[in-house]
């Protein structure tokens, strides 16, 4: 289960890789623009305001995002529906998919598809997290492989499951597209406020733990004490400095214009 308010504590580190994005899309005016695992929506209302002669649907397949996001009104068609069901129709020419594929396994045969179905000339703009080996993560590990979290936890667990750039622009190139990929390592400074959890814990909780606390039980001793362990491990990858953490977030971003050129309009 998502749940819109984590997710969204840090919205501010949590958006900016999605307007570095969409600022690389060079379409004046599409008929329609897909937002696919759209999230609680605030981002895609922003993708409305940019076209606002566009028909702008987002969908998720957490109903609690879901609800979220047609709370916000607007002028967006939101939908509850698994991304990997999802089939353009002829009148797409935008596609944003914003840190979400790194959740499907074999994404790759999903972006073949898509482009495949996608009209010439419409583009696919993607971003996933490429921070699988970072400290964050590798501590969530160290703690999983530990008796007695090892035999729920670690099956969770996803090792590099996005490509780099080269990888996503080598598949999309292959596949008769145009491609600008590229990769950024953000370093995000969040605040530390003394007696509060450590701030990377409070990132993590909003996506990576999120499956790893629904397994072990959200008000279970176990999660509390696994969490703990995660913290203690956080607090010393990631110290304090002068009342901040310094929290840096690899990713790679490719926008791929379907059987044309990247520059120019449609």
């Amino acid at each position: 289960m998502w749940d819109p308010g984590t997710y969204l504590r840090y919205r501010d580190e949590r958006s900016r890789p999605f307007y570095d994005l969409v600022g690389r899309i060079l379409v004046a005016q599409p008929r329609t623009v897909v937002d696919l695992g759209c999230g609680p929506g605030e981002l895609t209302a922003d993708l409305a305001r940019r076209w606002p002669d566009a028909a702008v649907v987002g969908i998720d397949s957490s109903a609690e995002m879901i609800a979220r996001a047609a709370a916000t009104g607007g002028d967006v068609d939101f939908h509850l529906a698994d991304i990997r069901d999802w089939t353009p129709d002829d009148r797409v020419d935008v596609v944003v998919c914003n840190a979400v594929l790194q959740w499907v396994p074999e994404h790759e045969r999903l972006l073949t598809r898509w482009v495949r179905q996608l009209a010439h000339g419409s583009v696919l703009a993607v971003q996933v997290p490429n921070n699988f080996d970072a400290p964050s993560h590798l501590a969530v590990r160290a703690v999983a492989e530990q008796e007695p979290y090892r035999d729920d936890v670690v099956p969770l667990l996803r090792r590099s499951p996005v490509r780099d750039a080269i990888g996503y622009a080598d598949l999309l190139t292959a596949a008769g597209c145009a491609v600008d990929a590229w990769e950024t390592t953000y370093l995000h400074l969040l605040p530390a406020e003394g007696g509060a959890d450590h701030p990377v814990l409070g990132w993590l909780e909003g996506t990576a733990l999120r499956p790893i606390r629904a397994a072990l039980g959200p008000t279970s001793p176990r999660w509390a004490r696994f969490r703990a362990a995660v913290a203690e491990r956080l607090a010393a990858a990631y110290p304090v400095r002068a009342g901040q953490v310094y929290f840096p977030f690899r990713r790679v971003f490719f926008v791929a214009r379907v059987g044309g050129q990247l520059r120019g309009s449609s």
